[in-house]
């Protein structure tokens, strides 16, 4: 099961990868289906069946709105984000649907989008497409979308699921296979996976796809200090962002004691303007999900503003780098705040991040796979239980902490010579296991937690 770099890292909208991104490319997929097997034209009716999380946290999580526009053709990577509104107000207002952006179809939100209490036994995100013609069924087609974008269909199961079947020069499952590959050929991590890279495509396009993906972070970033005003979603939840990066900037000298502080608080402020965006449906970058989609181009973002020396190559080396840990934590146990609570989510992107922030600070592959395992053990045991099913409060906040943490994660590990009492690989699989022991209200379904606290407030 070979993973890119472009499997975790994907270009996309908010507010969730596994509720937004992942339905609306299934939607997307089911209609390309329709159309090569020549369907399309023959559709009149289609129907969407939610399934547990998606079920319970959908409309929070524009799962609804997601599907509505992959049923119309549109992509999570290429839709201008600024046209979603109208496009579902006007399917709203006529109830007529133009599926893959040429046969139109009566559609009624209320009896052709159904929220089911229900789940599938494969994975907590599962949802049920069918198009029917005037001589019934034409197709019909169970998606599971199994965190940050990845989806996989009912068929695939047992057979590596979506992801691309090539042969890799360095092939690892686990962070100790990872470390001998780097001993034994004498490669920092970055350079073993882009060896891995070359295998799907040329080096001059890695490196395009990689600043492309840095581009849209930096635009986010942007987006997120220059806009103000309240979340949608009913919270009232107000953007921080503008308002803390003003202050930063009206700052004479460092914030109270030396840098290291004021240094903290612009790694908050680029991890709150991302997850700002997020929620509020901008365009980001699953990172390797959006609901923490913050934490990895903070921490890049505090390395490229504080390091005067940085460069494009840094940003190549900090991504793929980054997603050598992904790869292990979406082999080994999940990135699906549904499948395993926001330990996976979170608690991936830090680890990531602690990753790539090692190997441009020169740490050796064992100092980099402890700092990973440092920033990854201390979200151990994290659930994700939105505030209104929202990917608000506390995700927002909780983004910017582990931004930091993965920094401090980093500072540790290179105090050290990479020696360490528990492997990467074995919070990985407490992290798995944890995951598989948390009661289902803990994970992405708004039923326990911060979530009821805040209803019984």
């Amino acid at each position: 099961m070979a993973i890119s770099v472009f499997d975790l890292f994907k270009i996309g909208i908010g507010p969730s990868s596994s509720h937004t991104v992942g339905p609306m490319r299934a939607a997307a997929t089911f209609v390309e289906a329709l159309r090569t097997q020549d369907l399309l034209g023959a559709v009149k009716r289609v129907e969407v069946r939610l399934y547990g999380s998606l079920s319970a946290t959908g409309v929070g999580h524009a799962t609804d709105r997601a599907c509505l526009l992959g049923l119309m053709g549109e992509w999570p990577d290429r839709i201008d984000p600024q046209c979603i509104g109208p496009r579902i107000e006007q399917l709203e207002s006529t109830s007529v649907l133009v599926l893959g952006g040429s046969q139109a179809i009566a559609f009624d939100c209320r009896q052709d989008l159904l929220l089911l209490d229900e789940s599938l036994p494969y994975h907590p995100n599962a949802m049920t497409l069918e198009a029917s013609g005037e001589g019934g069924l034409l197709l019909q087609q169970t998606y599971y979308s199994v965190g940050g974008g990845f989806i996989v269909e009912a068929g695939e199961i047992g057979a590596g699921g979506a992801l691309q079947t090539v042969q890799l020069p360095y092939e690892f499952s686990s962070a100790e296979e990872l470390l001998a590959l780097c001993k034994r050929h004498g490669l920092r991590v970055s350079q073993l996976m882009m060896a891995n890279e070359l295998a799907w495509r040329e080096e001059a396009e890695i490196r395009a796809g990689l600043l492309q993906l840095w581009a849209v972070m930096r635009e986010c970033v942007a987006n997120g200090l220059s806009n103000e005003g309240i979340l949608p979603g009913g919270l009232k939840v107000k953007r921080r962002a503008a308002k803390l990066h003003r202050s930063l900037q009206e700052l004479g000298k460092p914030n109270v004691i030396g840098s290291t502080l004021s240094a903290m608080e612009w790694v908050n402020l680029f991890a709150l303007a991302v997850n700002e965006e997020n929620a509020a449906g901008g365009r980001m970058v699953t990172a390797p999900t959006n609901g923490a989609a913050g934490i990895i181009p903070a921490v890049l973002h505090y390395y490229m503003k504080f390091n005067p020396e940085a460069c494009d190559d840094d940003v190549v080396d900090f991504l793929l780098a980054a997603a050598s840990v992904g790869i292990l934590c979406k082999k080994n146990a999940s990135i699906s705040g549904a499948e395993v609570g926001c330990q996976g989510e979170v608690g991936s992107a830090c680890a990531m991040a602690a990753a790539g922030l090692a190997d441009v600070l020169g740490a050796t592959p064992p100092q980099l796979e402890n700092a990973a395992e440092i920033a990854l053990e201390h979200n151990l045991g994290l659930t994700c239980d939105p505030v209104g099913g929202l990917v608000q409060v506390p995700c927002i906040e909780r983004n910017a902490i582990a931004a930091v943490k993965a920094i401090n994660a980093v500072q540790m590990a290179l105090r050290g010579d990479g020696e360490h009492f528990i492997s990467l690989d074995r919070v990985i699989r407490t992290m798995r296991d944890t995951g598989a022991d948390m009661h289902e209200n803990y994970k992405e379904t708004s039923r326990g937690g911060l979530a009821v606290a805040f209803v019984e407030c």
